[in-house]
């Protein structure tokens, strides 16, 4: 078997497929369309669970301590209703046996050049600025034609470019599912003067929008996401949010906004995440588009990664097509039960959340209810 994989994105899938790759004893070359100093907005995926954390530690030693170290740990959730709080739970935040925290929240450009550096380190070559064209896969292995027109062959590829994949469309590979009828909009805001013990809260009906607000910190600042009510605007409801920055988050002393996008989340999953000939493996996104709820998308995306490397090594890729299918087909199930909660299209569901807020004074089960259901089933449910 050859020991050659290329890896087709340098996101953070694709750059932890290469050190898994590389940990497992193959060969690995990234191949990514953006140059190496491209500017990267935002701090899109932030939040790293301890299983994430584990698995970057697992192939390159020191690497998921570094990541957790970058970042920021909060030991508090908060959930009010209209401005009433009706749930708030605390849980320790140390180390467990592993010596990881239980998560940590950081700007993927943070986890991205913790990725870089690593690979760099590990003696990966990555070719930047040169995105895939063309992918022809064989019984023998696969070559992959470049936009500068340069030929790369190698045993397997392992697809990690995102969302609008080449690989994927160059495999004829259709998505499955459904789109959001909501829009949701998400601003980073630097952290001004953070509260001594950050939290993340959500709102119910936040009382100066009137709307769904979830606030997340991270290491340098705060993520707001406003859900839109449907037919709105977003970006009327964006500039109302800068507005009123100050209402929204009161905790922060001077808060600026420093990114602002609209998303319009999707549900879908590849009809297959490897090609007949066994030699092309999806991963992450190229594989499977998830809401945010419950920071399913990167996690589970890192977790294909590293499945990805151990299914070439072990000539396992048939395995690996069907068991990270299942994960994302139930952490698609997951994350969509989060959504239509959050959307609650029919009028029982709106009173069920309205009789809850108003009982969780004296019902502890009520306000867990309200507090859990916007990120969907446990990780403990749902395998990444």
């Amino acid at each position: 078997m050859s020991r050659s994989v290329l890896v087709a994105g340098a996101g953070p899938v694709g750059l932890s497929a290469a050190l898994a790759a590389a940990a497992s004893g193959l060969s690995p070359r990234v191949l990514e369309a953006r140059g190496r100093d491209e500017e990267r907005a935002g701090s899109r995926a932030l939040f790293v669970h301890r299983a994430t954390l584990r698995h970057l530690e697992a192939v390159r030693p020191g690497l998921g301590a570094a990541v957790a170290a970058a970042g920021l740990t909060w030991s508090t959730h908060r959930t009010l209703w209209a401005g009433s709080e009706v749930h708030r739970r605390s849980f320790p935040t140390g180390p467990a046996g592993s010596g990881l925290p239980p998560f940590t929240s950081l700007p993927q450009t943070v986890l991205e050049d913790l990725l870089r550096d690593a690979c760099e380190a590990s003696g990966i070559p990555v070719s930047w600025g040169d995105a895939v064209h063309r992918v022809t896969a064989g019984r023998e292995g696969v070559r992959v034609r470049t936009a500068s027109g340069a030929e790369h062959r190698g045993g397997h590829l392992i697809a990690c470019d995102g969302p609008r994949s080449v690989v994927r469309a160059e495999l004829g590979v259709a998505m499955a599912g459904v789109t959001t009828p909501a829009d949701f909009v998400v601003l980073d805001v630097d952290e001004g003067t953070l509260p001594a013990e950050p939290e993340r809260v959500f709102h119910y009906r936040h009382p100066a929008l009137g709307r769904n607000v979830l606030l997340v910190p991270f290491r340098g600042g705060w993520r707001i996401d406003v859900q839109c009510r449907a037919g709105e605007d977003p970006d009327r409801v964006g500039a109302e949010t800068s507005r009123r920055l100050s209402e929204v988050v009161p905790q922060l002393n001077g808060p600026r906004i420093t990114w602002t996008s609209v998303y319009r989340f999707q549900q879908r999953v590849a009809e297959s995440f490897t090609d007949p000939q066994e030699r092309v493996l999806l991963a992450g996104e190229a594989a499977h588009l998830l809401p945010p709820f419950g920071a399913r998308g990167m996690n589970s995306g890192i977790a294909d990664a590293v499945a990805a490397a151990r299914a070439v090594r072990e000539d396992a890729v048939a395995t690996y097509g069907h068991e990270r299918r299942r994960a994302a087909e139930q952490n698609v199930a997951a994350a969509g039960s989060a959504l239509h909660h959050l959307l609650a299209p029919r009028r029982r569901q709106r009173w069920a959340q309205r009789a809850a807020a108003a009982v969780a004074p004296w019902s502890p089960a009520a306000g867990r209810w309200l507090d859990a259901a916007p990120y969907g089933p446990r990780l403990r449910s749902v395998r990444y």
